[in-house]
């Protein structure tokens, strides 16, 4: 879907999210506390979110939420991330993208 693309494509690192979700809060608080500002996209808030959810799934999400893209590749869902971050390898993917302290 294009909307996914542009988004993923133009910023660093972006979380497609439902407002509802407390995994998707979570792996956004995460971020967050490396020093990440990630753009947050609810798709429930989104007209065309169902069609952003399929689209998602199809380009290789294991769940539609949270969807995380870092340099505008597709990391994963929740179990990626923290699998990523627990061995050590989320941060160096992150540092381009971390805010000075």
């Amino acid at each position: 879907m294009e909307k996914i693309q542009s988004l993923t494509s133009h910023n660093g690192v972006v979380i497609f999210t439902k407002s509802t979700c407390c995994l998707c809060y979570a792996v956004t608080v995460l971020f967050q506390e490396l020093r990440v500002n990630p753009i947050v996209y609810e798709i429930d808030q989104d007209p065309e979110g169902r069609e952003m959810e399929k689209a998602l799934l199809k380009i290789g999400c294991s769940s539609p939420v949270p969807a995380v893209f870092i340099g505008g590749k597709l990391v994963g869902s929740t179990n990626e991330v923290m699998s990523l971050h627990l061995s050590g390898s989320l941060i160096p993917l992150l540092k381009p993208y971390q805010l000075l302290s």
